[in-house]
């Protein structure tokens, strides 16, 4: 079976990791799947969403240990190198997520460690389980963050509780990540299947481009000054404005009905 699995019910795209067998550890194959396949995605004007998840009880559970041991024996510039490999292809799979201009989900059940974190904060929004758990476990292997989590983690939840979660590599359950702002929504035992498709069925029901205008600009907003972002937003709003879903939003609000947006 391979590493990676993708299928797509309608505008709904769901991308599985599948290693059940080693909690969905991120694989060199998994890796590349990854990236090929959201590139892919990002092309396809028939998905409007797009959902990750793990196979199994668990979501990831970061980089597969047992496979990064069998390196240690080379030499230290050798180590380095592979790694420095290594993280790239991750890192791609972090811009091509960035880059998506459709909604990402993350729906987390069991564990999200190490880059399965990294993961779930690339996604634009995140639903776990109530047993779900999160734990940045880089300091328990001597390491620091990597997928870009250096990046993300202090803008989700801020430098002194970040700092606290890198350093410390504590286990954080879901409600605990929903209250520092890791993720957007907790789903009871049991509904995490349910609540994830509810979730994915509104975004794919959504102005698509706008949606992907909006992601950029809130994303641009990290870096860009008062100025740039007011100039990118009214560039964003007027091209908006020249599609159809402007139209039907515009004509449904005028008509008192719910709009029936088509991504065009």
């Amino acid at each position: 079976m391979p590493d990676l699995l993708l299928d797509q019910e309608g505008a709904i795209a769901t991308l599985t990791f599948n290693r059940p067998e080693s909690r969905n550890a991120l694989s060199p194959a998994m890796r590349t799947a990854l990236t090929q396949t959201l590139q892919a995605l990002e092309m396809d004007d028939s998905v409007r969403c797009v959902v990750i998840k793990g196979a199994g009880e668990h979501f990831m559970a970061g980089g597969d240990v047992k496979a990064i041991a069998a390196l240690l024996p080379q030499s230290p510039t050798d180590i380095r190198n592979q790694f420095m490999l290594r993280l790239h292809d991750l890192h791609s799979i972090m811009y091509a997520m960035r880059r998506m201009p459709k909604p990402i989900i993350a729906s987390v059940a069991g564990a999200a460690a190490g880059a399965g974190v990294s993961l779930a904060l690339a996604a634009d929004l995140v639903i776990a389980d109530e047993n779900a758990y999160f734990t940045r476990a880089y300091c328990h292997l001597g390491t620091s963050p990597d997928g870009g989590a250096s990046f993300q983690l202090p803008r989700a939840v801020g430098i002194k509780k970040a700092m606290e979660i890198a350093l410390l590599g504590d286990r954080h359950t879901a409600r605990e990540a929903l209250a520092m702002g890791l993720i957007n929504f907790v789903a009871s035992a049991g509904e995490l299947p349910t609540q994830t498709a509810q979730l994915a069925e509104r975004l794919a029901r959504g102005p698509t481009h706008a949606y992907g205008n909006t992601k950029r600009l809130l994303y641009r907003s990290l870096a860009n000054d008062f100025e740039a972002q007011l100039q990118a937003e009214a560039e964003a709003f007027a091209e908006c404005a020249a599609r159809e879903d402007f139209k039907e939003g515009v004509t449904a609000f005028v008509e008192k009905r719910r709009a029936q947006f088509t991504g065009r």
